[in-house]
């Protein structure tokens, strides 16, 4: 499989297109986002949009799956700072590589359109298929009890909402609650279009 510095011309403006997706659809969703939009963003014409994606639901698919590309790679990373290989350990700090992943809002925000188009069932699809891969990472990796990689996806999702909300630092006492314990990333964060 080429590299990224070694991508031919299509691959490269494949991966431009993937990326500009990602992008477009965290700020519009999968309905509200034109391919103009994404190929603007990649600088591209829409017809060769079309020419490397055949329909608008490929590339959302397309971009989903980078997405839990990234999410498995932040798994990885936390999981080589743990300093034993304790289930709890590797748990811990995969969940807080994730949680610096997810400062810069896109992925986050892909994957919340995600889940308000599964009535799509290509994206229905492509979100089972990030999450079976992010969940069994998770287990195989940090060899931990399925009870544990349940309550590790679980909270994945409450930190999804008090990020998407910015619960994290509110008055409110129902927010404190349900924020208690999680932590986020003190990384600033970057708009979707950025």
């Amino acid at each position: 499989m080429p590299t990224r510095s070694t991508l031919s011309t299509s691959d490269a403006r494949r991966e431009a297109v993937v990326d500009a997706a990602i992008a477009e659809f965290a700020t519009s969703g999968y309905h509200g986002t034109p391919i103009s939009t994404v190929a603007a963003h990649a600088g591209i014409s829409p017809a060769y949009v079309f020419k490397l994606f055949p329909s608008k639901v490929e590339l959302f698919v397309a971009a989903l799956d980078r997405c839990f590309e990234l999410v498995e790679q932040s798994l990885a990373t936390g999981a080589r700072r743990a300093a034993a290989e304790d289930p709890d350990a590797i748990l811990y700090e995969m969940g807080g590589a994730y949680a610096e992943l997810i400062a810069d809002k896109r992925l986050l925000m892909l994957q919340v359109h995600a889940l308000s188009a599964a009535d799509v069932p290509e994206i229905a699809t492509g979100m089972r298929r990030g999450l079976a891969r992010v969940t069994e990472f998770a287990k195989s990796r940090s060899n931990a009890a399925d009870e544990q990689v349940q309550r590790f996806i679980a909270f994945g999702q409450l930190c999804h909402l008090i990020t998407t909300l910015g619960l994290d630092s509110p008055d409110d006492q129902w927010a404190s609650l349900l924020s208690r314990g999680i932590r986020h990333s003190t990384a600033p964060t970057r708009s979707p279009r950025e």
